[in-house]
């Protein structure tokens, strides 16, 4: 490996095969993810330290079973392993086999040989095959294979330096292909394979098997995709035929290699622990009072553990705020950075403690493999409603972020159910929804506790979760009738065992999305802020300063009451700023709601993206109030021009509502449509949630009115 070219490893294997464990292991934190060219599925990239101090690209290439692709992330590893992306080239590859399922894993394994690409095998799960009893002749498995088996355990940072010491050297040109092939692929279509290789000196026989089979989903020219389909009819070229053969070949092959090299127990040996656990979790009955402890026990957690941190993130900010106010002089510079910025940065910052809670406990439950749980419990309901269990794992993505769940529905094969789950998936409460929540949630309701520890303010945390599930499957059954899609669908799922959660893995992925919300999302909650100080504070004509020199009278007349009147004449400066006129515009249509023009203008902002809303009450309310007091404090004691509160039980409420329900997020929209390549569904989303958001929020505020 020279320093001028850098080298590019794909990271391959099967769906649970300990494939994403090993990604992290090898690359910490030292990850970028973005998507492969010309498709929405994600490409996490990292880089690979060597011991002698060189460095390696890794791409994590989503899993696969076979070569035979059928999904669209499939399709993505495929075409990588086969050299037909125009964007990205493997100089080597790690294929990731799970020894507690060898059997399965050794067909993907002998496909990806046959390649003739330069490969290390990383056995992962050697635990788990231990505790079943498997036993694995590791000398014996490699001679066989033809190519470095290395035994890694990810967790516990086992085998990483044999396996990056044997991925270097394969790298470096010393890397020999094994010289029997797994199977005879040219004895398959013999005519039509020399043909090819005549075509392409450079692919090895099954390459050129691969190549007839799917050469028009490959980067070829006109010319050259004409020459294959002559060969094709004039050798009489099956591609279902050859596949059917060459899987029974591989998997007679692999039933040697397997009798000589793993000693596997008795099946009607006592079960493991994973299935014992199964039969309670997975209970008819039981299984379904364990998912809502478990989704209880999860909201109630964010309350509980991230309430000291806001806390003293909320006081560092009124410490900020007094100490700037006290020190700065009057300018306009000043009511910017104390009004505009450091508003804004409270805004943002005093909701990361709940993010990294929120994804940190996610992450500790799909670790466990309990997720998995979760879509073979939903399976049954799923499909009463339209959709199937593989629906529930983008619904479940959606409590971080609909637009990578969106791109993640690409898993379901059946069309009409990949669109039904498109098009509820917003209706899932996103992460960006946290920080509304909890404003309002600590704003209207009592911090009372039922028998010592139920609270109320996290079963109403979890109410509106179930709010957009249940609002979600309601609407799938009823768009499951306007959709002509005519399909059969299959839901088959490999439930993974239960291991120990991954605490470092964890705190990674608290970390990496704390990152993201305070520098993505950020972003746009500061360039907001920093407008509407703008629109709050300027208005147009002579108006903000008649009412400036009405006050300054008012003061000097009375300088005793110059604080009260100060506020009395921020609230006016307000009314009259552009913020004020833009959100009185559009009052007469949002008070049915209980909601008056601040929150108005909140609604307008947040539509960018849902968290805006909080920082836009910390800029409007600042703007109005110069004090040391929090937000909260200010929207407690908000009141109309006649003395009552702005934020009541019924208000709070039918926000919250809106909340859950609307589409407020621009970035959701613009994935949409480019998953399903129109404007019709984008649209239609946006329409019926816009609907849905307004009726029952309108209803919740006339019922606790």
């Amino acid at each position: 490996m020279t320093a001028s070219k850098l080298v590019h490893i794909a990271l391959v294997g099967n769906p649970n095969s300990g494939k994403t464990s090993l990604f992290n292991a090898l690359t910490g934190l030292n990850q970028k993810v973005g998507n492969f060219p010309g498709v929405t599925v994600d490409k996490k990239t990292g880089a690979l330290d060597f011991e002698d101090g060189e460095q390696a690209v890794l791409i994590d290439l989503p899993g696969t079973y076979s070569l035979y692709p059928r999904r669209g992330d499939e399709w993505v590893a495929y075409k990588v392993m086969m050299d037909a992306d125009t964007e990205i080239h493997a100089d080597a590859v790690i294929l990731v086999a799970d020894a507690s399922n060898l059997k399965r894993n050794l067909l993907f394994c002998s496909q990806i040989i046959d390649l003739k690409v330069p490969v290390v095998v990383a056995l992962t799960m050697n635990d788990i095959a231990q505790q079943k009893g498997i036993k694995i002749d590791l000398i014996g498995l490699q001679a066989e294979l033809g190519v470095p088996v290395i035994p890694v355990n990810p967790r516990k940072n086992k085998g990483l330096a044999a396996l990056k010491k044997a991925v270097q050297q394969i790298s470096t040109e010393q890397y020999k292909a094994p010289s029997r092939d797994f199977i005879d692929a040219k004895a398959l279509a013999p005519a039509a394979v020399t043909g090819m290789q005549k075509l392409f000196p450079k692919l090895s026989e099954y390459a050129s098997l691969h190549y007839l089979i799917n050469h028009e989903n490959f980067p070829l020219a006109e010319r050259e995709q004409s020459l294959i389909e002559k060969l094709e009819e004039a050798h009489q070229f099956s591609p279902s035929k050859v596949q059917a053969e060459e899987v029974m070949q591989r998997y007679s092959r692999i039933r040697q290699i397997m009798q000589k090299n793993v000693v596997e127990p008795d099946p009607l040996e006592k079960k493991l622990f994973t299935d014992k656990l199964d039969n309670i979790l997975l209970h008819r009955t039981w299984g379904y009072l364990i998912l809502l402890g478990v989704l209880f026990l999860l909201f109630q957690s964010i309350f509980w553990l991230a309430s000291y941190p806001m806390d003293g993130i909320e006081w560092a900010f009124q410490q900020v705020s007094t100490a700037l106010g006290n020190n700065l002089p009057t300018a306009w510079w000043s009511d910017l950075l104390i009004n505009g910025l450091v508003a804004g940065l409270s805004g943002i910052l005093v909701f990361v403690p709940q993010i990294m809670i929120l994804f940190g406990l996610i992450t500790l439950l799909e670790d466990t493999g309990y997720m998995a749980r979760i879509s073979f419990l939903s399976d049954k309901l799923m499909r009463k409603v339209g959709l199937n269990g593989k629906s529930v794992m983008p619904m479940i993505s959606g409590f971080a972020c609909a637009v990578p769940a969106i791109m993640s529905a690409r898993n379901i094969e059946n069309r009409k159910e990949r669109l039904l789950t498109i098009l509820i998936t917003p209706l899932m409460s996103c992460s960006a929804r946290l920080p509304v929540f909890t404003i309002l949630i600590s704003l209207v309701i009592d911090d009372h506790y039922y028998f010592g520890f139920l609270s109320l303010q996290g079963l109403v945390m979890m109410a509106l979760y179930l709010l957009g599930l249940v609002m979600a499957l309601i609407v799938s059954y009823i768009a499951k009738f306007f959709i002509k899609i005519q399909e059969k669908s299959f839901f088959i799922l490999e439930l993974p065992i239960y291991r120990a959660p991954r605490w470092k893995n964890a705190a990674i992925t608290m970390v990496e999305k704390a990152r993201i919300f305070v520098f993505d999302a950020g972003k746009v909650i500061m360039l907001i802020s920093l407008l509407l100080w703008f629109l709050s504070s300027y208005g147009p004509g002579d108006k903000m300063e008649t009412v400036e020199s009405k006050y300054a009278a008012m003061i000097a007349a009375a300088p005793a009451q110059a604080d009260s009147l100060s506020k009395v004449q921020s609230a006016e400066q307000l009314k009259y700023s552009y913020a004020g006129i833009l959100g009185q515009a559009i009052e007469p249509a949002i008070r049915p709601l209980g909601y008056d023009w601040k929150i108005g203008i909140a609604l307008i902002t947040s539509f960018a993206a849902r968290e805006v809303f909080v920082g836009t009450m910390a800029t409007l309310y600042s703007v109005e109030e110069d004090d040391d007091t929090s937000l909260r404090e200010k929207l407690q004691s908000a009141t109309y021009a006649d003395g009552s509160k702005v934020y009541t039980l019924a208000t709070g409420l039918s926000l919250m509502v809106f909340y859950v329900l609307a589409m407020q997020c621009m970035s959701t929209l613009a994935v949409v449509k480019r998953e399903t390549r129109s404007w019709k569904w984008p649209v239609i989303q946006l329409v019926y949630m816009t609907v849905l958001a307004y009726v029952l929020s309108w209803g919740t505020y006339v019922l606790f009115s």
